[in-house]
C-alpha cells in the first residue's frame, strides 16, 4: 500500500493509491457529486437561488456572471458595479439583471440568497463576511482571503450562520486537470514520481489601470498561486516539506511576477513484502517572463509520461465575448480540438531495451458550469460542496509557507495549527 500524507476526505478529488510491487492500481474515492451534465435538472421541490455577483471587471464578466446565467436553479439577479462604462456593459450583457451600485442593497435585499465576490484581493474577507452576517450564502473568488486567519474567521462564520461558503477554485474543472485527474484514476502512469505544473505568460510591461500590478499581495503567489497549490491539494493531499521562491523578474514593477513552489510528499511503497520510502515531487511554476511557455503539465510515473501544452480554452473564449449554453441543453461546450491534445507516453516493454507506445490522448472537457451546479445542489442540501472552504483555508496556509521558505531561503515542514 502507498501512503501518501494527507489525502483528506473532504476533497472531492482524491486519488487512493494501492500498490504492490512498482504497479500502481488507483481508484477515486467515491466521495465527490456526481457533476456530470446528465445530472444538473433541478428537481421543481428547490426554489430558484437568486444570485448578486460584485465587480464587473475579468472575474465578474468572464468567470461568474456567465456561469450563473447558464446554470438552471440559479438567477443572475443582480450585478453590483459602480464604474458607470462596466454598468452598461453588464446591463447590456444581462438586461434581466438588476444595477447596483453599492454592496449594501444587495446585502439588505430579503430576495437575494447568494453573494458571489469577484473584486480585489484585499477586500475578499471584509465582502465575505459583511454577506455572512446579512445572513447570504457566498462564493469567493481566490484567493478567498490573503490570510489562514482570516480564512479560519470566515469558516467559523459561515458555520455559525448555517451558510455556504464556497472558494472559487475554478481549475479544478480545466480540461487539462481533469484529464491527469483520469490518467491518475486509471493508473496509467504507474505510480506518480513527478508533477510539473507551469501556468506561464509574456507580460514584460506593466499593465496599467489594473489592481493586479499593485502591491505584493496581487502578485503571482496569490494571483495564480491558489489554482497551482489548489490542484495539487486535490490530487495528492497535504505535502509533507515546501521550498519556494517568490521574486520579481521583470525591470519594473510593484508585484512579485515569478513563483516557483516544489512539494514533496513522503510516500511509502511495498516491495517484497516490506515498507519502502519515496519521494513524489510535485513542482508550480507561474511567471510574467515566458515567451515559449513550457508545458501546463508534465507528469512522470513508474509506467510513462504525459505532456499537456497550452491552457483550457474557456477563459480565451470567455474573454471574446462566447457565452456558454444553458447546462442540459445538447449543446456542446467547447472540448477540446484533437490537436490541442496531450501526449501519452507509456512503456509498452519494460526490461531492456524498453519499448514505447507514444499517442495523443483524448482531453476530457473542462465545464465551469460544473462548479455552480454543485453550489446551487449544495445550497439546496442535494449534495456536499465539492470543494469546500476548509480547502482554500489549506490553500492560503501553503501559500503563507511558500513565501515564508522564499524569505528564509530554505525548505520548511508543513504544519498547521
Amino acid at each position: 500500500m502507498q501512503k501518501i500524507r494527507g489525502i483528506s476526505a473532504d476533497s472531492p478529488f482524491p486519488v487512493q493509491i494501492q500498490l504492490k510491487m512498482t504497479v500502481q492500481s488507483a481508484q477515486p474515492t467515491p466521495l465527490a457529486p456526481n457533476l456530470s451534465n446528465s445530472s444538473t435538472i433541478v428537481p421543481m421541490s428547490f426554489p430558484t437561488i437568486r444570485t448578486a455577483v460584485i465587480g464587473y471587471g475579468l472575474a465578474g464578466r468572464v468567470f461568474h456572471c456567465p456561469f450563473v446565467h447558464a446554470v438552471p436553479g440559479l438567477e443572475l439577479s443582480a450585478i453590483i458595479v459602480s464604474n458607470p462604462e462596466r454598468a452598461a456593459a453588464a446591463k447590456a450583457a444581462y438586461p434581466d439583471a438588476k444595477i447596483l451600485a453599492t454592496t449594501d442593497e444587495a446585502f439588505n435585499d430579503p430576495a437575494v440568497d447568494l453573494i458571489v465576490i469577484g473584486t480585489p484581493n484585499d477586500t475578499h474577507f471584509t465582502l465575505a463576511q459583511a454577506a455572512l452576517n446579512a445572513n447570504k450564502h457566498v462564493v469567493v473568488d481566490k484567493p478567498m482571503t490573503t490570510s489562514a486567519d482570516d480564512a479560519r474567521t470566515l469558516i467559523t462564520l459561515a458555520a455559525e450562520k448555517g451558510k455556504i461558503l464556497a472558494p472559487y477554485h475554478n481549475r479544478r474543472y480545466d480540461t487539462d486537470f481533469l484529464t491527469l485527474r483520469k490518467l491518475l484514476t486509471d493508473a496509467t502512469l504507474g505510480r506518480i514520481t513527478q508533477v510539473i505544473a507551469h501556468f506561464d505568460r509574456f507580460r514584460p510591461l506593466v499593465r496599467p489601470n489594473t489592481w493586479k500590478e499593485v502591491g505584493f499581495d496581487n502578485g503571482l503567489l496569490f494571483d495564480l498561486g491558489p489554482h497551482l497549490v489548489d490542484q495539487a491539494l486535490a490530487l495528492f493531499g497535504l505535502p509533507s516539506r515546501v521550498t519556494a521562491i517568490d521574486r520579481t523578474d521583470r525591470d519594473v514593477t510593484d508585484i512579485d511576477d515569478f513563483v516557483s513552489i516544489t512539494f514533496e510528499y513522503d510516500t511509502t511503497i511495498t516491495v517484497d513484502g516490506k515498507p519502502v520510502p519515496r519521494t513524489l515531487q510535485y513542482e508550480c511554476h507561474a511567471t510574467m517572463l515566458a515567451a515559449d511557455p513550457a508545458p501546463r503539465f508534465r507528469v512522470h510515473g513508474t509506467l510513462g509520461s504525459y505532456v499537456k501544452q497550452g491552457l483550457d480554452p474557456q477563459e480565451q473564449a470567455l474573454i471574446k465575448g462566447i457565452r456558454p449554453p444553458e447546462m442540459g441543453s445538447p449543446e456542446p461546450w467547447l472540448p477540446e480540438p484533437e490537436s490541442a491534445w496531450g501526449t501519452l507516453t507509456t512503456a509498452t516493454k519494460l526490461t531492456e531495451p524498453v519499448e514505447f507506445s507514444r499517442a495523443p490522448y483524448p482531453s476530457v472537457t473542462g465545464d465551469y458550469r460544473l462548479y455552480y451546479a454543485n453550489v446551487r445542489d449544495a445550497i439546496n442540501g442535494a449534495a456536499p460542496l465539492a470543494i469546500p472552504s476548509e480547502d482554500a483555508y489549506r490553500v492560503i496556509r501553503l501559500l503563507d509557507l511558500a513565501r515564508q521558505s522564499s524569505t528564509e531561503r530554505r525548505t520548511l515542514e508543513v504544519t498547521f495549527n
